[in-house]
């Protein structure tokens, strides 16, 4: 969960923690990424962290083929964007795994086949029932260690097991060396989707103008700088997703 910052000088959008609001930004034009100006600014302050670092995990890191079983774990906004991806890239059957019920409604409603409650002490064997033993693809969205835990064991034998989110750096996710062996699972990391930004956000945004890629479903509010602190306050409720921060709408 995050406020995306929507800075209305110029078509830039800084999903990336800054941690204050400015009028003026000064960046490397290495970071800068020139897109379409016909993209709404607040659907365009997306595209800088959330859409990337999803759909890249599925498409780019993982890249998974048509006809593919899938789990999202986790829900946000960069999980949410995963499992778009899954639907863009033609999976078969896409498992969405995540604690909320209003999340899991909406993941519905974007495309997954199936969803799943990680409250429910059984939650890994309900995946790895309605996927006749795991998905070919599970992905950790949620940057968790029982979010990777889940996405590990529901993971088929073959498989392969994808991580984009960042727990605490002192944080250690285990295995049993000898089941990664004998299952021969695959286990990859995936950093901002393995993106580079000038070829990937132009493109997720011709995908998203042309109805493929429907990221504005994720918005949970647009606010103003006179609902800042509520905005902040709301990123405990593990309903909201994404909340546009839109300081002169």
């Amino acid at each position: 969960m995050s406020i995306d910052v929507l800075i209305q000088g110029g078509h830039v959008a800084d999903g990336t923690g800054s941690p204050a609001f400015e009028a003026d930004v000064l960046v490397d034009r290495g970071s800068i990424v020139v897109i379409d100006k016909s993209l709404p600014l607040d659907v365009a302050a997306l595209f800088g962290c959330a859409v990337v670092t999803g759909v890249g995990a599925v498409v780019n890191t993982a890249q998974i083929q048509p006809g593919s079983t899938v789990a999202i774990v986790g829900l946000g906004g960069v999980g949410l964007s995963g499992l778009l991806g899954a639907v863009l890239a033609g999976a078969s059957r896409i498992v969405a795994i995540d604690l909320s019920d209003d999340k899991l409604g909406l993941a519905r409603q974007l495309g997954a086949t199936d969803t799943v409650n990680a409250r429910d002490a059984d939650h890994v064997k309900q995946v790895r029932d309605l996927t006749d033993g795991g998905v070919d693809y599970a992905f950790d969205l949620a940057g968790t260690i029982k979010a990777m835990e889940t996405a590990y064991l529901v993971t088929r034998w073959g498989g392969t097991t994808v991580t984009a989110g960042l727990s605490p750096i002192a944080a250690d996710f285990s295995f049993k060396q000898s089941a990664l062996v004998s299952e021969e699972k695959t286990i990859k990391g995936s950093y901002m989707g393995s993106c580079v930004p000038v070829r990937d956000i132009p493109r997720f945004i011709a995908l998203y103008q042309q109805g493929k890629l429907p990221v504005d479903r994720m918005v949970s509010s647009r606010i103003g700088f006179d609902e800042l602190n509520a905005g902040f306050d709301r990123l405990q409720d593990v309903a909201t997703v994404r909340q546009i921060l839109v300081p002169h709408g």
